[in-house]
């Protein structure tokens, strides 16, 4: 029996698990260039990555000329997700060690679920092609329980722990959405420094700070 000090550990995706700006920014770029905007830069586009694809795109407009009409920005958002879906793993890859993190937390018997404001279809589409979808008891996306219940509330946390079959659980994640909803749900968390941050990372107010994938057992095991 493993004395592993979690039952459960719930991940954000984008910025947390895996590097899909790579593949984010050109379908941001695509919806821009719809209306003759200019394009934002990668890295810019890792600061607007968090909040889910509306709240990216109206970042977006917002950087380069301001919000447009609802007709026009639903438009867009057609344009950005016909894009993405269809080169979701163009570019993206899992961070470093992720894979093999999520194994080990695994062979220590902790149950594993994903807990992302990404819509649900493109999180399954992403990780079923990632080779990825296997190694979690529950998925939940920002639109599964309603959008009104994605992170920062803490809905989804709490449904996927009981998914999991409840017990000790941990949040790790790389925004204030993941942060605030870890805190509202009761449970510790862990913040990535490499991720898509929308604050400094120092303001995020996590309980641990990890530089790497492979880094987040033994933080966890710090936490208990």
């Amino acid at each position: 029996m493993s004395n592993f000090p979690f039952d459960i550990v719930l991940f954000d995706l984008d910025g947390t698990l895996v590097d899909s700006a790579r593949d984010l920014c050109p379908a941001v770029n695509h919806a821009l260039s719809v209306i003759g905007r200019g394009p934002v830069s990668e890295d810019a586009t890792r600061n607007m990555i968090g909040g889910g694809t509306d709240m990216m795109l109206t970042r977006a407009l917002e950087a380069t000329g301001g919000m447009v009409a609802q007709a026009d920005y639903a438009r867009l958002m057609e344009a950005l997700l016909a894009h993405y879906w269809a080169n979701i793993t163009t570019n993206t890859v899992p961070f470093e060690g992720c894979l093999e993190m999520l194994d080990a937390l695994i062979e220590e018997g902790v149950k594993l679920a994903i807990c992302t404001n990404k819509s649900e279809k493109p999180a399954r589409q992403l990780l079923d092609a990632l080779d990825m979808t296997r190694r979690f008891t529950a998925i939940y996306g920002g639109d599964t329980l309603g959008r009104e219940n994605a992170k920062p509330a803490p809905d989804m946390l709490h449904a996927a722990t009981r998914d999991c079959g409840a017990g000790r659980a941990a949040m790790v994640g790389d925004s204030t959405y993941d942060m605030r909803a870890g805190r509202a749900a009761g449970v510790p968390v862990v913040a990535c420094s490499f991720g898509y941050h929308d604050v400094p990372l120092a303001e995020l107010g996590a309980d641990a700070v990890i530089d790497h994938l492979g880094e987040l057992p033994d933080a966890l095991r710090k936490l208990s």
